[in-house]
């Protein structure tokens, strides 16, 4: 199973979740079955690390983001990953415009696995304090692992 995760830039939210997702996956026991990736729907970052906000608050949860480096979605992307997770809607929408027919189901809203936050989309930290990055990080670690949550239950990992 490969799930990718998509914001903007790939330097806050995606690198996020995918740094929150590897250490779940690991606490799980699950990295035999499931691998994870990040990327940007814009160019603007590639081959930058996370922003260094990003690297801080991950590094507090014992999250270490500083190997990754940003990357463009890219065509083969649609067909290679089981699951491309927006962090929200207009990343969504973006992501469905590029899919191909085969690949559209497996674009998905990255919050509906953490349906109880409240929250639809994770929100970009990168304009904002430095609590945001705080706030992205309680969303993506509840929505990591209600994802997970589905994953196990619909591949019967256990």
């Amino acid at each position: 199973m490969k799930v990718l995760f998509v914001c903007t830039g790939n330097i806050c939210r995606s690198p996020t979740a995918e740094g929150a997702a590897r250490k779940l996956i690991a606490e799980r026991g699950l990295t035999d079955h499931i691998e994870v990736d990040s990327a940007g729907t814009h160019g603007y970052h590639v081959g930058d690390p996370p922003d260094s906000r990003s690297q801080a608050a991950a590094a507090r949860r014992n999250i270490d983001l500083s190997a990754q480096r940003a990357r463009q979605v890219r065509a083969e992307d649609f067909e290679e990953f089981s699951l491309i997770m927006a962090m929200d809607r207009g990343h969504e929408r973006i992501l469905r415009r590029a899919a191909p027919p085969s690949a559209e189901s497996r674009v998905r809203l990255f919050l509906d696995y953490a349906p109880d936050l409240g929250h639809v989309d994770v929100p970009d930290p990168y304009y904002g304090a430095g609590d945001g990055f705080e706030i992205v990080l309680d969303l993506v670690e509840a929505a990591v692992n209600g994802l997970i949550d589905a994953i196990e239950r619909e591949h019967n990992f256990k």
